[in-house]
């Protein structure tokens, strides 16, 4: 693929736009060179900023448009009032190929439902799924659903595990991604029956993927596996409570370390240390959401990152786009419709 990538952005979407939008995009361009961003926003607020970074806005087109997506919008409301929202433009500018993927902060519920609604969902897909970049002790790991599909049957199971092995091999460039399917317990015999029969089929299938088994949640952190698949009801809960531990923790740590002189003391001789823990778990250097299993390349930037977050959030989206994600996707479904094809006609020969 070309090295030059053209990404659709929602100017308006999050907590600080336009101002971190534009900032995290300049941050982005330094390291790919030849993108090329599409900005949908409200021309008033965007121009002068835009006009501030002389580099962004060479390699930028503004298109107006004064309606946004407020973060409170019902997903519904959003899809049926917002048809001329800097979001919704951003997302069909990717559906008319004028655009490779597409970034936004704003209203998740609201990006998934008019990407599900201009994108529609791929071939061979049932449901789509968020991805999320997790840190982990081995590096990062991928985990899906993170929120968009509540309740999953063994089928989707399966799916989810084949776009999120796409997405690794995009991302860190894994020929045979290992794949965990997260669960009560590593035993066959433990679990929901959705999730067992979702194992015994990966194990069976002939997938462009290394099944690892059932995993357990102490295995996200751990990073036993490329990728992590769940349902959206329990992998949200999960995120959520991944992200409440690590701000609890962070507190426990800033309350004890300046309780006394000595303990003071200690922080200051141990700064490199702790610089380096923050480093690692920055939040910021792991952003971005990944829809998969749409007709299109779309991120989700948390709402309320600052400029370096939302630049990783187009990192991501422009390795997906480069190394061709949907088409992997796509391949890897074929695929596994073939084969759960061929084991049906052979079961009924059988009978």
């Amino acid at each position: 693929m070309s090295a030059s990538v053209t990404i659709a952005v929602d100017a308006m979407g999050g907590d600080h736009a336009p101002g971190v939008v534009l900032k995290g995009a300049d941050i982005a361009l330094v390291r790919y060179p030849g993108a090329h961003f599409l900005l949908f926003g409200d021309e008033g607020r965007v121009a002068p900023l835009l006009a501030k970074l002389p580099r962004l806005a060479r390699a930028t087109t503004l298109l107006h448009t004064d309606q946004l997506v407020a973060d409170d919008a019902k997903p519904s409301a959003a899809l049926r009032a917002a048809r001329r929202s800097s979001m919704r433009l951003a997302i069909e500018a990717v559906a008319e190929g004028r655009a490779d993927g597409v970034v936004s902060a704003g209203n998740t519920g609201a990006l998934m439902a008019m990407a599900k609604f201009v994108l529609k969902t791929m071939p061979g897909i049932s449901r789509p799924a968020i991805a999320a970049i997790w840190p982990t002790l081995r590096g990062e790991s991928i985990v899906l659903d993170v929120g968009a599909t509540i309740g999953a049957d063994a089928q989707q199971l399966i799916e989810f595990s084949l776009m999120g092995e796409a997405m690794a091999r995009c991302l860190w460039g894994v020929e045979k991604p290992t794949v965990g399917l997260l669960n009560i317990g590593v035993e066959e015999i433990k679990g929901v029956e959705q999730v067992k029969e979702a194992g015994r089929l990966l194990r069976d299938l002939a997938l462009p993927l290394e099944y690892a088994g059932f995993i357990e949640g102490d295995d996200i952190g751990k990073g036993t596996v490329d990728v992590v698949v769940t349902e959206g009801f329990t992998g949200n809960i999960a995120l959520k409570t991944a992200e409440g531990t690590a701000n609890q923790l962070a507190t426990y740590l800033k309350l004890a370390l300046n309780r006394t002189f000595m303990s003071k003391l200690g922080a200051f001789l141990a700064y490199a240390a702790f610089d380096a823990l923050r480093e690692r778990m920055d939040p910021r250097k792991h952003n971005g959401g990944v829809f998969l299993g749409l007709n299109g390349v779309v991120v989700k930037s948390h709402g309320g990152t600052d400029a370096l977050g939302f630049a990783t959030a187009i990192d991501v989206a422009v390795e997906m786009v480069r190394n061709d994600l949907v088409a992997k996707i796509a391949a890897d479904v074929a695929e596994m419709n073939r084969h759960i094809g061929e084991a049906r006609s052979q079961q009924a020969a059988e009978a």
